[in-house]
């Protein structure tokens, strides 16, 4: 990290088109990542009604009620639009507060309702919504199942008007990134990303880098037409990449479908959780991405998925990362190291599950978040390798290569690196609570170096001129409030030279 001189934040022009810009005070450095996205999903938060904040079943249908009633009151009530709501998360919600398919229907009656859990494995619709989606709707709780879940998500923006609402949205969700001195992400929306971003560039949606992530089912048509991972999108300026496979191997621990290799505590009939892929498909499509380019990036979250997962990888000689990493069995932390892969964390769940780990991973097999056994591992292997090369001896090209990565998954939790920070710094997001691993914690300057491109906390010659300035020193920071606030106290950021904050 670097002190920089000057006045704060005054611009002056020099020769040609050179401007210096004093920031006396302020603290530079590099640019942050979010290396996990949905963007789309997240820039559609911002217009959508959020359900983070409800309790159980029936204060989200009071939040959804008073939210139709502002929408008639404003004529902005479509019969026709689905009215979509986001991040309720029931797995915290007792037995008797869960959802109902009679409960959405008394509130939103003929209108279509479609709302999204947190994690975005399932949703909760009324009748009118599952009629046009075209859903199997469990008839008690109105839930829709992952798979169908995922399908049915891409239907909401076939309104008349979406497309342009969707630009509006994204523009304001890179502007809100940059002023958390974001710079770049990872999108792995579910939907066609590589020409979609080359569209929203050419548009002038240009306010982040961005690397665009395909999907399995996608894979062979991107390798038709001549793609791989890395390769730059055209009219990005060099601010697009085509980015790596995303394949979701399981499901999610708030909707007891991550795999795992001991059943969920409370569950009856007991569940071990669901696997999307059968083990030689995820080979498959790893020695396919592999044999053509591309790097992997793999969605696990039970202990078991994990072990699968690096088993096709060890197969395939796959790179890239395995993404959440959430639960992991003690002797499959160092495999990642060993095998080059980059954990790809989502620190901010660590405080969202906390409370359901508890209910439904009471007894797990694997080390649930292993934030610091992963940082430990890796700057093992990483100096390991690095004496090794000294030394001239023989050893894999890939061991040591592998580093932490951090991101928020948006929208599951929102698109700002400095909760993720101070989460895995301080395990907390109270100093009233005590931390939820202690042992687990990293310190800031990992948790930093994971959330930059260069994977350090300091900007180096050479470096792409993507940095941000804050106002005051994060390593003065000793409380996870006021690490979490330290968005508000970035004062300029900068993508490839041009001021974006």
């Amino acid at each position: 990290m670097t002190r920089s001189g000057g006045s704060p934040s005054s611009e002056s022009k020099t020769d040609g088109d050179t401007t210096t810009i004093d920031a006396d005070g302020l603290w530079i450095i590099p640019g942050l990542w979010d290396c996990h996205t949905h963007f789309t999903q997240w820039a559609k938060t911002l217009g959508r009604l959020d359900l983070i904040n409800a309790r159980s079943a029936s204060e989200a249908m009071d939040m959804l009620r008073r939210h139709l009633d502002e929408r008639r009151a404003a004529g902005t009530l479509d019969p026709n639009v689905f009215v979509v709501g986001m991040r309720f998360r029931h797995s915290l919600w007792t037995d008797d507060e869960q959802p109902t398919l009679a409960a959405i229907d008394a509130v939103a009656g003929e209108q279509p309702v479609a709302l999204s859990s947190a994690d975005m494995h399932c949703g909760w619709v009324n009748s009118a919504a599952a009629r046009r989606l075209e859903v199997h709707v469990d008839g008690k709780t109105g839930l829709v199942g992952e798979l169908e879940w995922f399908n049915a998500y891409t239907q909401f923006d076939s309104a008349p008007g979406a497309a342009e609402e969707t630009d509006r949205l994204l523009r304001e969700a890179e502007q809100d990134a940059a002023g958390k001195g974001v710079v770049g992400i990872r999108d792995y929306e579910m939907a066609e990303n590589v020409d979609t971003w080359i569209g929203r560039f050419a548009a002038g949606i240009n306010g982040l880098r961005v690397d665009a992530g395909v999907y399995p089912e996608r894979l062979q048509a991107a390798i038709d037409a001549g793609w791989h991972t890395g390769d730059p999108l055209p009219g990005s300026n060099g601010l697009g990449r085509v980015g790596a496979m995303k394949l979701i191997s399981d499901g999610s621990l708030n909707t007891r479908s991550a795999f795992c290799s001991t059943p969920y505590s409370g569950i009856e009939p007991p569940t071990y959780g669901t696997l999307s892929y059968a083990p030689h498909q995820i080979e498959d499509y790893m020695r396919l991405a592999t044999e053509h380019g591309f790097d992997i990036a793999c969605h696990a979250i039970g202990d078991e998925a994990n072990t699968i997962v690096l088993n096709a990888a060890e197969a395939t000689h796959a790179h890239g990362s395995i993404e959440h990493a959430q639960m992991l069995k003690p002797r499959d932390i160092p495999r990642l190291a060993a095998l080059g892969l980059d954990a790809s964390i989502q620190p901010q769940h660590a405080m969202d599950d906390r409370d359901v780990i508890a209910r439904f991973w009471a007894h797990p097999a694997g080390i649930p978040y292993p934030f610091r056994a992963l940082a430990d591992t890796m700057a093992v292997a990483a100096e390991d390798a690095r004496t090794r090369g000294a030394a001239g001896m023989p050893g894999s090209s890939r061991y040591g290569q592998a580093r932490l990565r951090m991101g928020s998954d948006a929208p599951v939790a929102p698109l700002d690196p400095w909760l993720a920070i101070s989460a895995a710094v301080f395990e907390t997001e109270s100093a009233d609570r005590e931390p939820f691993q202690p042992e687990q914690r990293l310190d800031i300057r990992t948790a930093l170096s994971a959330s930059t491109a260069q994977g350090r906390e300091s900007v180096q010659p050479g470096d792409p001129a993507d940095l941000a300035l804050l106002d005051v020193d994060p390593y003065s920071i000793d409380t996870p409030e006021d690490m979490r606030a330290l968005s508000t106290h970035v004062a300029m950021t900068f993508l490839d030279g041009m001021r974006t904050h």
